[in-house]
């Protein structure tokens, strides 16, 4: 079992210690550093977490986006965490390089699920993350069909492009078509997608998962939910 390394950003010392007290009955975690800004972490970090768990609004007024950009730049996976499902603010956390939005009353192994999902270089789907990728509107958003979403899924995941058409059913030239639509369109709202690298980026920011033949949707929620007289992350925050 490998070593999950985590810092928590949050200016609740009530938080900040329950959850390094809980992180301690966790065998595959370890708590790094908490800090109440991201400013303060990156000063008292001696060595980058592999996972840091960021409240999503601080006291220091910093912004959301901008602390999820320091923090993913300096090469440390980003996990927020909220109070509420702020729908617009939880686009753009995952547009700016985070991995996961749970909100805190959601309980504490939950949390660590998410923590272990995000250190496998994965995206930690949440309620809250389909709540918020389903309710945003804004015009920077392109309409995909549906085989066109599921051929950029298939293949932003690191598929070949055969193997994408053969999982979705279709042919590989007819996949190549859909992608180039998809790129068109992305490009007609603003945000240039030109190789692989930059269709998983999409896929990411937009929280697009497989909805071919066997999967689940892209706005599904996820396997976490608040178990019954579980702690939960939040407490009466």
């Amino acid at each position: 079992m490998s070593l999950i390394s985590v810092s928590v950003v949050d200016d609740d010392r009530m938080l900040l210690d329950g959850v390094a007290a809980w992180l301690e009955s966790a065998p595959d975690l370890r708590l790094n550093c908490a800090a109440p800004t991201v400013d303060r972490l990156l000063a008292a970090e001696r060595q980058p977490a592999d996972v840091v768990v960021l409240d999503l609004l601080l006291a220091d007024g910093s912004a959301p986006v901008d602390n999820v950009h320091r923090l993913v730049s300096t090469g440390r996976a980003v996990l927020v965490v909220s109070v509420v499902p702020h729908v617009v603010h939880g686009v753009d956390v995952m547009r700016a390089g985070a991995s996961g939005y749970l909100t805190k009353d959601h309980d504490l192994p939950t949390l660590a699920d998410a923590i272990r999902t995000v250190a496998r270089g994965e995206i930690a789907h949440s309620p809250e993350l389909a709540f918020a990728w389903s309710s945003d509107t804004r015009p920077d958003r392109p309409r995909l069909a549906p085989q066109e979403r599921a051929v950029l899924v298939a293949y932003a995941s690191g598929m070949t492009l055969t193997a994408a058409a053969r999982k979705v059913g279709i042919q590989p030239a007819t996949a190549r078509r859909y992608l180039d639509r998809v790129k068109a369109k992305y490009h007609d709202v603003g945000r240039p997608t030109y190789t692989k690298l930059d269709l998983a980026d999409r896929v990411r920011e937009d929280g697009l998962r497989w909805s071919g033949p066997g999967g689940s949707g892209p706005d599904g929620p996820g396997s976490g939910g608040s178990g019954a007289g579980s702690p939960t992350l939040g407490g009466q925050t």
